[in-house]
């Protein structure tokens, strides 16, 4: 793990890599090309790390597809993988950031997230597709907050 992550946006041709590595650890895949949603591919000076994607509604983002491959696990590279999404967001304006998992949440928590009722999501986010019906009732939703409420213009807690 050596060197800055750097965050690329994917190109449609892109995509099916993304789709592959999603669809193999058993992740939602089934709307990746469906306009709306931002992907990047994540690279350190080491080669390619993962991937990540966010779905923009107004100041609130919906946190999805964080993947790492299978050769770079373990090393630390997931939380460079979700942290490079989250400067993202913070880059696009963004204030607040929710997911829903149903194997990662304590991975999620250890970066800032927290437990988060699903009813206490915008509207907009709980009609993704991903909160309506590719992520089951019982995934774990999250929420992370970008800005810190008590703290002056653009401190953030994005590292």
């Amino acid at each position: 793990m050596t060197g800055p992550v750097t965050a690329t946006s994917l190109t449609e041709d892109e995509l099916p890599a993304l789709v592959t590595l999603l669809a193999s650890e058993g992740l939602p895949n089934e709307d990746v090309a469906t306009a709306g949603r931002r992907f990047w591919r994540l690279d350190d000076p080491d080669g390619h790390v993962g991937y990540g994607g966010l779905e923009l509604y107004e100041r609130d983002g919906l946190l999805r597809s964080v993947v790492v491959l299978p050769e770079r696990r373990r090393r630390g590279d997931g939380r460079r993988v979700a942290e490079a999404i989250c400067r993202e967001a913070v880059a696009l304006g963004l204030d607040r950031l929710w997911l829903l998992t149903t194997g990662a949440a304590g991975f999620f928590e250890r970066i800032g997230f927290t437990r988060a009722e699903r009813g206490d999501a915008p509207p907009a986010i709980r009609a993704s597709a991903q909160f309506a019906r590719l992520c089951p009732g019982s995934a774990a939703c999250l929420r992370r907050d970008l800005t810190s409420p008590a703290a002056g213009m653009g401190d953030q807690r994005c590292m």
